[in-house]
Order: C-alpha cells, then sequence, then structure tokens
C-alpha cells in the first residue's frame, strides 16, 4: 500500500503564527510516516498544481517568521463547484489523500467543499481577528494585539507632550476583540467596536470632559475597524471638546512581525493535532480552543455557530478607563 500524503495550505489573510502550524503539520505528519505536500498560495496554487514536497529541513528555521512561507492569495475559480471538483481532482493527481487548511471561516468553507468532493480536510483556525466563533482563540490574535499596543505606545509619547487626543484604528472588521482588549492594554478612555452601538455624546465626549475635570490632558480613543470613520471622528472630537485631535489607521502592520509566544504555541499545537486527525483518518474537522483545551469539531457544525462577543469584559473596560 502506498504511503498516505497529506497536503498543507495556507488560506486567506495571513496571521503570525501560521508558520508555525505548518511546521507542526510537516513534523507531525512525517513522524505519522506520513508524506507531506506544501501547497503554495492557497486554493488558487492548488488548482495550479503549485505543490512542492516537504521535509524536516523544509520547515527549519520558520517558527519565528511572520506571514506564511507558503504564501496565500484569493481564488474566484475554486469558489465554484466546478473549481472545488478541480481541486479535488488536481489532489488525485498529485497523490494528496487530505488537506490541512489554515485560515479563516472562508477557508474552512472550502475546506468543507473539497470535503465532500472526496478529499478529506482539517481546518486550523488562523486569522487575527479572533471572529472564529468555534474557537475562543485564533492563531495570530495575540501578536497582533501586542503589536497594536506597541504603535499606540508610541503614539502616546506624542499625545503626552502636546495634551492630545489620538484616535487609532486597529483591524477588526466584524470583530472587535482586537479593539477591546488593546483599549484596555492601552487605558483608552473609549474604545468602539462594532458589536455594540455608541453615542458620541456620552461614549466620547462626555467621557472625556470628565477625566479631563480629573487631571487627564490626553486621550486615546480606540476604534475598531468595522466602525470607521476614525477621520469624521476626530474632526467631530476636536470641534466638540476644543482639543487637537489625529486620526491613525494601524492598518496591515497588525499582520506582520515575528509571532508572540502564545501563537507560536497554539500554532504548533493545533497543526500537530490537524496532522494527527489525518493520520487516523479524521474528515471535515476543525482544530479549535475551547475552555483553554485543543479539541476538534465538524466543520459544518462550526460554521453554524453565532460568535459571542465578551459584553462583561467591554463592560469592564467601560469602568476602569476613565
Amino acid at each position: 500500500m502506498a504511503t498516505k500524503a497529506i497536503g498543507v495550505l495556507t488560506s486567506g489573510g495571513d496571521a503570525p503564527g501560521m508558520n508555525a502550524a505548518v511546521r507542526a503539520v510537516v513534523r507531525a505528519g512525517l513522524s505519522y510516516g506520513m508524506r507531506v505536500m506544501g501547497i503554495q498560495r492557497g486554493y488558487n496554487g492548488l488548482l495550479n498544481g503549485e505543490v512542492v514536497e516537504m521535509n524536516l529541513r523544509s520547515v527549519s528555521d520558520i517558527i519565528h517568521r511572520g506571514g506564511t512561507v507558503l504564501y496565500t492569495a484569493r481564488s474566484p475559480e475554486f469558489n465554484t463547484p466546478a473549481g472545488v471538483q478541480k481541486a479535488a481532482d488536481k489532489c488525485h493527481e498529485i497523490g494528496i489523500d487530505g488537506v490541512v487548511v489554515i485560515g479563516g471561516d472562508g477557508s474552512f468553507r472550502g475546506a468543507r467543499d473539497l470535503t465532500g468532493a472526496g478529499i478529506p480536510c482539517i481546518g486550523v483556525p488562523g486569522t487575527i481577528d479572533n471572529d472564529i466563533a468555534s474557537s475562543e482563540y485564533t492563531i495570530g490574535f495575540d501578536t497582533a494585539m501586542n503589536t497594536a499596543v506597541q504603535m499606540v505606545d508610541r503614539l502616546r509619547d506624542t499625545m503626552e507632550s502636546h495634551d492630545r487626543c489620538s484616535v487609532v484604528q486597529v483591524m477588526g472588521r466584524r470583530c472587535g476583540d482586537i479593539a477591546l482588549q488593546t483599549g484596555i492594554a492601552v487605558g483608552a478612555t473609549s474604545i468602539l467596536v462594532p458589536e455594540v452601538p455608541f453615542d458620541f455624546q456620552k461614549d466620547i465626549v462626555d467621557r472625556m470632559t470628565f477625566t479631563q475635570k480629573t487631571g487627564k490632558k490626553h486621550f486615546i480613543i480606540i476604534v475598531a475597524e468595522g466602525v470607521g470613520g476614525v477621520e469624521k471622528l476626530a474632526k467631530n472630537i476636536e470641534e466638540a471638546t476644543g482639543i487637537e485631535t489625529r486620526a491613525t489607521i494601524l492598518g496591515h502592520v497588525q499582520r506582520g512581525g515575528s509571532p508572540t509566544l502564545r501563537d507560536r504555541v497554539v500554532g504548533s499545537r493545533m497543526g500537530a493535532v490537524a496532522a494527527k486527525l489525518l493520520h487516523e483518518e479524521k474528515s471535515n474537522r476543525v482544530v479549535v480552543m475551547r475552555g483553554g483545551k485543543i479539541t476538534d469539531l465538524d466543520i459544518t457544525e462550526a460554521l453554524n455557530m453565532k460568535r459571542v462577543f465578551d459584553k462583561d469584559l467591554y463592560d469592564i473596560a467601560l469602568r476602569i478607563s476613565i
């Protein structure tokens, strides 16, 4: 009987810690006696046959690197039934018996479809936004927050010098977790997230006015990308308070950089579990963190879960950041 071969790909936005997961899939897979194929540029690369066989040394010295050594790309073609079938046919042609897919919910939907076409798939959550409902943590989240905190701390130096207000937009289109936790970490006066509607007067101006009376002279407002409008917000704050206000959009700098210890360890744990699941001939599963432990769920079940925003933590932020 031929040796089982598995593939590993990264899809969607890159996230620090993806390389740790890739490394773990490769080395764990090899330890089970499987061949491991690196699929470059996500599903698009699979369709085009951009596949290289990997060995122990293929993943040396990548655990500390940001981004993804396998690269990532969008694939409109794969998002069609014909594209999924073409990808399955390519797996058969190359000799790939299963695929580990590292990415977000869109990547998991692709993994579910590819499983339906006869190629067993296992998902691993990799996205800085921490917006996958089935997992309490996603690879890249900790690094992105630490990067945001470092950038805001640097902005604070100049704000203190000029008694200014800084409105800082962090990433998170549908999910406010980066904004919430970064806001707490930097002592933001206000934190705006897509999950909670805000009142400009009550949630920003009144809070700034109150803290001014208690002696505070510089302010940080953290805004999630999904709320948007930071330039206009900064202008409105300056007009309402008379405090010089500047807007800063941190952008994709949050996706880069060397992953933190947490992202290296979680990425390694999840990647190793994914390889083990394929070795055990499991299929259509997603590796998740629940209750601090690494486990796995059916992908369809995971995709149907509704994400719950941590309102208790948000309320704590309001209480202590004043």
